[in-house]
């Protein structure tokens, strides 16, 4: 979006930009199929199972460990990455740039490339190229701001975020159970994603403040502790229930 507002007017385009989407988001919800209503049968299990059935499926608590680990790890990139930039004398066009190829590797990797991939390396390769994919960036982040540099790891966004987010909605489709689906999502969506994300955005800033760039390594390390729990990430092979 950056690029495309002049200078000047930068505030009240992003304003404008955001009306647009928003407005082209609410035309394309009309076109979402109405899911059919669940089984009466299904109520009961799925009171009876609820967060306490999910937490005693190891497969699944990997999943939302990992997902913590890596989609946690974005949280200083997404708070000081211009900043980062800012300092090395890059400016606000060239950071917009910057932050769309990452936004554009992960539109690519979410319609063309993703299952493609995770189908040829499985959930458990496809996991392991996301967190070291995750290394790879955070550490090149923590130590250089070189331009080329940075536009080389920029795109790994496709990796470390798209890729491992297919990865873990297929393996939470083929081993969660149909009546406990929608408790499992709001599960990895608030704990996998939101909570780990929220305490590594605080911690991000006393880690940039103290060890300014370097703080990135932090990020990193916690992709590599996600390095041996990703490679258990195997699809079940018996059919959920």
């Amino acid at each position: 979006m950056v690029v495309l507002c002049q200078e000047g007017a930068r505030a009240p385009c992003f304003v404008w930009l955001n009306a647009a989407l928003l407005a082209a988001a609410a035309f394309a919800a009309l076109r979402v199929p109405q899911l059919l209503p669940a089984e009466d049968a299904a109520r009961p299990a799925m009171v009876k199972g609820g967060v306490g059935a999910l937490l005693r499926l190891p497969l699944y608590r990997r999943v939302v460990l990992v997902a913590a680990l890596i989609l946690g790890s974005h949280a200083m990139h997404d708070s000081f990455a211009v900043i980062r930039w800012g300092a090395a004398g890059i400016g606000p066009g060239t950071a917009g740039l910057l932050w769309s190829l990452s936004v554009a590797a992960e539109v690519i990797v979410f319609l063309f490339v993703g299952r493609p991939l995770l189908d040829r390396l499985a959930p458990a390769g496809a996991a392991m190229l996301a967190a070291a994919a995750g290394v790879v960036r955070w550490a090149v982040l923590a130590e250089t701001a070189w331009l080329p540099a940075l536009a080389v790891i920029e795109p790994l966004h496709g990796l470390t975020f798209a890729l491992l987010h297919l990865t873990c909605m297929r393996l939470l489709a083929e081993s969660v159970p149909r009546h406990l689906a929608a408790t499992a999502l709001t599960l990895y969506g608030t704990v996998g994603i939101g909570a780990a994300t929220t305490l590594l955005t605080l911690a991000s800033g006393p880690l940039f403040g103290r060890f300014g760039a370097h703080g990135f390594w932090v990020m990193a390390a916690l992709c590599a502790a996600a390095l041996p729990l990703a490679r258990t990430l195997r699809e079940p092979t018996g059919e959920r229930t």
